[in-house]
């Protein structure tokens, strides 16, 4: 009886924890910003208007960041789901709450380069990514 007691408690944390990590890749705001990137005139993205959340800090994380980078540069531990730090082809634009990160979406580098706004990140009033187009 212990036993399925404990094989019941430790699946349940283990699928918990495994939707938690599935659920801050929001993938509906990433195809809404990959769908303004596509447009040709577009340079710039107000990004607080496609979200769905609350968030107050965003970062714009770029290719071969590496993980003491990002937690540097978020100021809380996240575990990179992306592994950015070998790849070229995306960059991370991660959200916070209160000092925890609740979302992350990935851009294609493909669309151009995304110019980088101030190193203290973004927030909801100043939201707006500048796309250098290739």
């Amino acid at each position: 009886m212990k036993k399925i007691i404990f094989l019941t408690c430790f699946s349940l944390l283990f699928l918990t924890s495994c939707s938690q990590v599935v659920s801050m890749h929001n993938k509906g705001l990433e195809k809404s910003i990959r769908s303004a990137i596509e447009e040709k005139n577009v340079t710039e993205i107000d990004f607080n208007s496609l979200t769905e959340f609350d968030w107050d800090k965003a970062y714009l994380i770029t290719p071969y960041s590496n993980q003491q980078t990002i937690n540097k540069q978020l100021g809380v531990k996240f575990k990179d789901p992306s592994n950015i730090h070998s790849r070229d082809d995306i960059y991370l634009l991660v959200f916070l709450y209160k000092n925890k990160v609740v979302q992350y979406i990935e851009i294609p580098t493909k669309y151009g380069q995304l110019m980088l706004g101030s190193k203290d990140g973004y927030t909801p009033s100043n939201a707006i990514i500048r796309i250098q187009k290739n």
